[in-house]
């Protein structure tokens, strides 16, 4: 029985050798080769990249044979690039969408295919489902390949780096004198942070600059707990932010001068009351359901539009596309902002903070405080549970009724945008989202006191269990 194929919020992942195999990349590249075929219009032209993973050579030259044989024409981009610089070329060269190997922040036995569409967005839900069709009719069919040949190339960097410096004031950071460390996680943005900070002549230091499929032997996530060499290479040149990316460069991690991991919560919060301040933009907001409140009291202060989306950076995607918002996050380290990609950019976003802190002379931990002063004290959370069959199926049918307390407190208003999510009566809420590929059930909290935090996840989580 052929393996199903199915795109999440970011495409298809596997693990290699296990369902990631070169015959289910046939199939799945066959599915979008047909997609792309069926499109109105001559332009069946698309870009075949890779982040820095395993075999992601080898696989950007099965994608392109496929391709061939299915009638569209792949244009290779033969080194390691970040998500969002693939999305930049898509739109500048006019493609009609790009194939991207990468498995983003998953463990390195993993990698995946993500689909972006001609405008550089990820494929919508309407567009993976007609791809997952495609492939489902394949069945259990070889699928033909063209016999290997020459493709055109196209190096993204330059004109990537070209529009990065565009978007941020690079001469604020270089007449500051801050000092900068750049941890790329051994993954696709080794070459850019870096590259386009001293081409501005700003002091920088990398950690973690050199190829390794494993990633040190983790995922390469920036989260806080995996940056102490990061924060050690600060230290040691005095630097006063640290800044990293994941294996594709669509997330971002931080760290202050201090040494301290600054949530992506925050930093989007931080972003987005920064370029209302500076950029004299009006336009609104847009963030995860899962994502902080801080941001929608900022929308009320700034006045300002708010969007409220399910989790799935597509969504932000067509806001962005649409010139309705300033900046658009998730918690789950991913933003972009006006007049950029409708994708995640982990480069830009690390970059941003970088101007935002050389401009106001003040560390992030400071700026944060100024924040709370301004619009409340928001003190997020994020866990997962992992559930027994029981359970979950239990939860599962417990998540489609009305609650009207929890731990409790009363429920003031219920959200389903994505999940469910409790909005209580002193401002604090829970999010329930159950994984669509393991049994899990992630868990969202926030509350505006912090002692009042370990309270509230005790209760977020006994709910999932009684």
């Amino acid at each position: 029985m052929a393996t199903p194929i199915k795109f999440g919020t970011s495409g298809w992942r596997a693990i290699v050798a296990e369902e990631f195999t070169i015959a289910n990349i046939r199939r799945a590249v066959t599915g979008i080769a047909k997609f792309v075929a069926s499109q109105p219009g001559t332009q069946h032209t698309i870009l075949v990249g890779r982040d820095p993973r395993f075999l992601g050579e080898t696989f950007v030259a099965e994608a392109a044979s496929v391709l061939a044989a299915n009638g569209v024409t792949p244009r290779i981009i033969p080194d390691a690039a970040p998500t969002p610089a693939i999305s930049y070329a898509v739109r500048q060269q006019k493609v009609a969408g790009a194939i991207n190997f990468t498995a983003s922040h998953n463990p390195p036995e993993y990698n995946g295919i993500k689909f972006s569409t001609a405008d550089g967005a990820p494929a919508l839900p309407e567009t993976t489902r007609q791809i997952e069709a495609a492939i489902e009719a394949l069945g259990e069919s070889a699928v033909p390949a063209a016999p290997e040949g020459k493709y055109d190339q196209v190096d993204v960097k330059p004109d990537y780096l070209k529009r990065i410096g565009e978007l941020v004031d690079f001469s604020v950071i270089q007449k500051s004198g801050l000092k900068v460390v750049f941890d790329p996680f051994w993954g696709a943005a080794r070459g850019y942070s870096c590259h386009i900070l001293r081409e501005h002549g700003v002091p920088v230091e990398t950690v973690h600059d050199y190829r390794d499929v494993l990633f040190g032997g983790h995922a390469p996530e920036p989260d806080g707990e995996l940056l102490d060499e990061c924060r050690a290479k600060m230290k040691e040149t005095g630097a006063g932010i640290g800044i990293a990316t994941d294996g594709d460069a669509d997330r971002f991690g931080i760290v202050d001068a201090d040494g301290t991991y600054i949530q992506p919560n925050y930093i989007i919060a931080l972003l987005f009351d920064y370029l209302m301040e500076t950029r004299g933009w009006n336009n609104g907001v847009a963030k995860s359901v899962a994502t902080t409140n801080l941001i929608n009291a900022l929308a009320e202060k700034h006045g300002v539009p708010l969007y409220e989306t399910p989790v799935g950076f597509k969504y932000i995607g067509e806001l962005i596309n649409a010139d309705k918002i300033v900046i658009g996050g998730e918690e789950s380290a991913g933003l972009t902002i006006r007049g950029h990609v409708p994708e995640k950019d982990g480069v830009l976003a690390g970059l941003l903070v970088t101007e935002m802190v050389a401009r106001r002379g003040k560390d992030l931990g400071t700026q944060l405080k100024e924040l709370f002063n301004k619009v409340g004290s928001f003190y997020p959370n994020r866990e997962n549970f992992r559930l027994t069959p029981e359970v979950k199926t239990k939860f599962t049918e417990k998540v489609k009724g009305d609650p009207t307390e929890l731990g409790g407190r009363k429920v003031s208003s219920i959200v389903r945008i994505d999940g469910l999510k409790l909005v209580l009566d002193d401002g604090s809420w829970v999010c329930y989202r159950l994984s669509g590929t393991e049994p899990v059930v992630r868990v969202y909290t926030e509350v505006r006191k912090q002692e009042d935090s370990a309270r509230l996840s005790e209760a977020a989580k006994a709910w999932v269990m009684e």
